[in-house]
């Protein structure tokens, strides 16, 4: 008589022969390779590792399309496999990615690929033009807030090329007071800083909590140095604001910048600009 049950999960089945889940995860993985490198595999024709870099995508058709490639190629070292096999993808760690989130990413409907056998800094997002097209619109979205700070023009891309502000006059704005309760936090963080600097000043070596303590101190007073900006609202009315992405995938707004078509004429004596010819 055959069972009702559902087949046993992989928590299940790490439990039943005492090993670990992610092992469990590696051999199914292993086993899910395309029917006809799994036979070159069964005649020798490729490594354990050579198999282990194929699991990187479950595209059968891909994977038997990278291994008839590197049949013809000098190198037919696993890592070239992962390559060839990632190379149309964006790695977890970019910028756009980490400025979606997984998520995000993954509700849309995008797919990911992970390596079960290596590190690789989370895996790979398959739908370039899916994550570029979410990236797109939350930028708009952002874009759309700052403008209504009132700003006369707002620039957006996920890179802006080195120097594109040179030619720009820099508004310098006026930093925000801290309040009361920001104060208090400032002074008791340095007031724990110091103590710990005096404490430890003739340790060899600092205890590794301590250690990670100053580093959270020092970051949380930098915090405070990067105070809001405030701006003179005629000043907003004729500058604008580069909006991009950090390299940490953080949303970068740079407020303040004068096109020089936007600067105020030059007058004097409260006249008329005076370019014209005096003749």
């Amino acid at each position: 008589m055959m069972s009702n049950s559902s087949p046993p999960n992989k928590e299940e089945i790490a439990a039943a022969f005492f090993v670990g889940v992610n092992v469990v995860k590696q051999r199914l993985r292993l086993s899910s390779v395309s029917e006809k490198l799994l036979e070159i595999y069964a005649e020798d024709g490729m490594s354990l590792e050579h198999r282990m870099a194929f699991t990187v995508t479950a595209d059968h058709a891909r994977q038997e399309q990278v291994w008839d490639a590197v049949q013809g190629s000098y190198s037919k070292e696993p890592y070239q496999i992962r390559r060839m096999l990632t190379e149309r993808t964006i790695r977890a760690s970019d910028k756009r990615a980490l400025f979606i989130g997984f998520d995000a990413y993954e509700q849309a409907g995008g797919a990911v690929m992970r390596d079960l056998f290596q590190q690789n800094d989370g895996g790979w997002l398959e739908n370039v033009g899916l994550l570029d097209g979410l990236v797109a619109e939350k930028l708009k979205a952002e874009a759309e807030t700052i403008a209504a700070e009132g700003w006369k023009w707002i620039e957006v891309d996920v890179d802006f090329p080195y120097g594109h502000t040179h030619h720009l006059r820099e508004l310098e704005g006026t930093p925000t007071d801290l309040t009361a309760k920001e104060q208090t936090t400032i002074d008791a963080l340095s007031a724990e800083h110091a103590k710990l600097e005096v404490e430890y000043e003739n340790a060899d070596e600092l205890p590794d909590e301590v250690d990670a303590r100053l580093g959270e101190i020092e970051t949380a007073l930098a915090a405070f140095d990067d105070r809001p900006v405030s701006y003179d609202p005629a000043e907003i009315a004729r500058a604008g604001v580069f909006v991009s992405i950090d390299a940490d995938g953080s949303l970068s707004v740079d407020r303040g910048y004068f096109r020089p078509q936007d600067e105020a004429p030059v007058t004097v004596d409260g006249d008329a600009e005076a370019d014209h010819d005096t003749g």
